[in-house]
């Protein structure tokens, strides 16, 4: 597909009130942020006590947007695709009643294809309709890519399962944030900086992540200590 199509998180403004509230200040409805996800969203063991993009979601959001009564819940577990977080929707999601939900997910997926791809569509758009029905709004998430020639079993495979991500961002009108897209734009040696493993971020990964969701959903800002912080 055309990524072009699916980059700009701008395309599928203005929107929805659940998000742009949360987002835009002025409104003092508290709002449940939820990240969900596998190891890269859990941020453990490879951030190295660093915090991972979901905790610098929340200093950005809480903190310095002043968004006190706001709630960020990473529910995201080393090992998860996507049959694992419909297994457990009720555990990981739903019982947060989420405004906003942000899925990031796939690497595992397509590791030797364990959920094929067509299985991995019909998953992501189950998730997402979830999430609607029950009044939320889904946030796509692509993620990094794979180091080359270090894990083969995922890197020939995910360059697709990105794209069906973008596909069903645009197919069911979904805001997204496309990093593996801006992931590439890197030289492989600078890419590198930004790993812990072949496919896991450290914490400088984590910062592009956030950097990225910033500039993507309008909350990017010069003076602020989050959005600064230093990436190669």
């Amino acid at each position: 597909m055309d990524r072009v199509k699916a980059l700009r998180v701008s395309e599928h403004l203005p929107l929805p009130p659940p998000f742009r509230r949360g987002l835009g200040g002025g409104r003092e409805e508290p709002v449940v942020w939820v990240f969900a996800g596998d190891s890269i969203t859990h941020g453990a063991l490879h951030t190295m006590g660093w915090r991972d993009y979901t905790e610098l979601f929340r200093e950005r959001v809480v903190w310095e947007l002043q968004r006190a009564q706001d709630a960020v819940i990473n529910t995201a577990f080393s090992g998860f695709n996507t049959q694992a977080i419909l297994e457990q929707y009720d555990l990981r999601v739903s019982r947060f009643k989420p405004d906003v939900v942000f899925i990031m997910i796939g690497m595992n997926d397509c590791c030797e294809q364990l959920v094929p791809l067509p299985q991995f569509v019909e998953n992501l758009r189950d998730m997402a309709g979830r999430i609607q029905a029950d009044g939320g709004l889904p946030v796509m998430q692509t993620t990094c890519p794979v180091i080359s020639g270090k894990a083969p079993g995922r890197e020939q495979n995910l360059p697709a399962y990105m794209d069906s991500i973008r596909q069903t961002a645009v197919d069911m009108s979904l805001p997204l944030v496309d990093h593996y897209a801006h992931w590439e734009k890197r030289t492989e040696q600078v890419r590198s900086y930004l790993m812990s493993d072949p496919f896991h971020p450290n914490e400088f990964g984590h910062r592009a992540f956030m950097q990225q969701i910033s500039r993507d959903l309008g909350i990017w800002d010069d003076s602020s200590y989050v959005c600064r912080l230093f990436v190669p």
